[in-house]
């Protein structure tokens, strides 16, 4: 695919805005589209002076808490591999742990109620200590588990070990061969290898920078320790965006991605949730997801639009001062070049559900029941009230809800003698062709006046 030459110097120079104006030693960026790597940019240099060296598309960054995402798709493998669930508690699996009541979800969506950081030493800038240092330091449950969202690196040095232990190989280890050997992400490592830019702290009150230490912080590393390339952040956003490969199932990717904690501030409308390791967007009806990271000396966004499948990636060898640079080109990227829909076919291949369609009636409620492209069926207007999507049973004589109310819920269609529609049955409630119709079975009768 290629970009629009006025797209790309409106993106070239949106950061190097963001470069000047906020102070960035130097920042990397790119677009993705179609799965594929449609531009890249770079502003500053490496050591913040002058005459220093510019970055690439090939310029290793750490990306801190992005590494998360990698983690949370290990778990899912794993799942998925049947060596562990969702619900089991982590005690079942790590039977030493002092919390062995929190379960896997809540971990991955930071709903574990597990301290934020480590006790001791500040940990993003210090060397880190092995499993047993971490648990003997102490990791406390601050809320009740399931309750609320409380953003948990601890939580996520807990799933590490869990990793390694599901795969008898260090967590980095699975992750290699899992995730980023089959996506041909060769140049995202658990430490640096040059070309590496180096962390940098820039003073906020004069133009001067400080570095950064760098660790291996052991068994932290799982929340924040990857570093990693435009080019090969590229290939993880076209991941999120739907290209997924045989790294996970699609089904799987559209699971993690469903909002589960809410990032609540008391008098402030929210537009964040978590997911199973992703952090979502909703900003006006739209919505994206991906992951922020922040370690000292660093700063990483990744951003997908979760209707299109597009998605940026940005990164700076900064402490602090990055804006929203990754939201501001997706968007700009979306103005300048739109997503082509998909044109409409006929298909016959699903007709033989057209019988169902059409008016129906729950109670005195009337809905309408639609056949879709792709043989599912539509009740209603899914998220309004009990509107509901409906995908074809394996057997093909039922179906069961993938979005709205009736999610997860089995959909069956009840027919007379000459096999013409007659019911609805869903979760028990019962919808017919007219309210409440008399030749149809209700649950509860129908009173002898019927309709008076």
């Amino acid at each position: 695919m290629t970009l629009d030459a006025a797209t790309a110097r409106a993106l070239d120079h949106r950061l190097a805005v963001e470069q000047s104006k906020q102070r960035l030693p130097s920042v990397v960026a790119g677009v993705v589209s179609g799965g594929e790597l449609v531009w890249s940019g770079a502003a500053g240099t490496l050591d913040g002076r002058a005459d220093g060296e510019s970055p690439g598309a090939d310029t290793q960054y750490r990306i801190g808490s992005i590494s998360k995402t990698f983690v949370a798709v290990e778990v899912l493998r794993l799942r998925d591999a049947g060596l562990l669930d969702l619900a089991d508690t982590i005690g079942a699996h790590l039977p030493e742990v002092p919390f062995g009541h929190v379960t896997v979800a809540q971990l991955l969506t930071h709903t574990s109620g597990l301290q934020a950081e480590t006790d001791g030493e500040w940990w993003e800038r210090s060397p880190g200590g092995t499993w047993d240092d971490l648990l003997a330091s102490g990791v406390a449950v601050r809320f009740t588990p399931g309750t609320s969202f409380h953003y948990s690196n601890t939580g996520y040095g807990v799933l590490g070990e869990l990793i390694a232990r599901r795969r008898r190989v260090p967590w980095h280890e699975a992750v290699q061969v899992g995730i980023l050997d089959p996506l041909g992400m060769d140049r995202t490592t658990r430490r640096p290898v040059a070309p590496a830019a180096p962390g940098l702290a820039v003073h906020p009150l004069a133009d001067l920078v400080h570095v950064e230490p760098e660790h291996d912080h052991v068994s932290m590393a799982p929340a924040g320790q990857l570093w990693s390339t435009t080019t090969d952040l590229a290939r993880w956003a076209a991941f999120l965006g739907g290209h997924t490969r045989d790294v996970l199932d699609r089904t799987t990717l559209a699971e993690m991605l469903r909002p589960v904690a809410v990032n609540d501030v008391p008098g402030a409308a929210w537009t964040g949730a978590h997911g199973l390791g992703w952090q979502t967007w909703n900003v006006a009806g739209r919505r994206s997801a991906g992951h922020g990271g922040s370690m000292p000396g660093f700063l990483a966004n990744l951003r997908v639009d979760l209707a299109t499948g597009d998605g940026v990636v940005a990164m700076a060898n900064a402490t602090s001062g990055m804006g929203p640079l990754a939201a501001d080109l997706l968007d700009l990227h979306r103005d300048r070049e739109p997503a082509r829909p998909a044109p409409w076919h006929a298909d016959a291949g699903h007709a033989d559900a057209l019988d169902v369609v059409g008016p129906w009636f729950w109670g005195t409620y009337p809905f309408t029941l639609a056949l879709e492209a792709d043989g599912g069926l539509r009740l209603g207007e899914p998220g309004v009230g009990r509107g509901a999507r409906f995908s074809r049973d394996a057997e093909g004589d039922g179906w069961t809800g993938r979005e709205g109310y009736y999610r997860g819920e089995p959909l069956r269609v009840d027919r007379d003698a000459d096999g013409t529609p007659q019911r609805l049955v869903l979760a028990s409630f019962v919808f017919t062709r007219t309210p409440y119709a008399a030749d149809a079975d209700v649950p509860g009768g129908l009173d002898a006046h019927h309709w008076h």
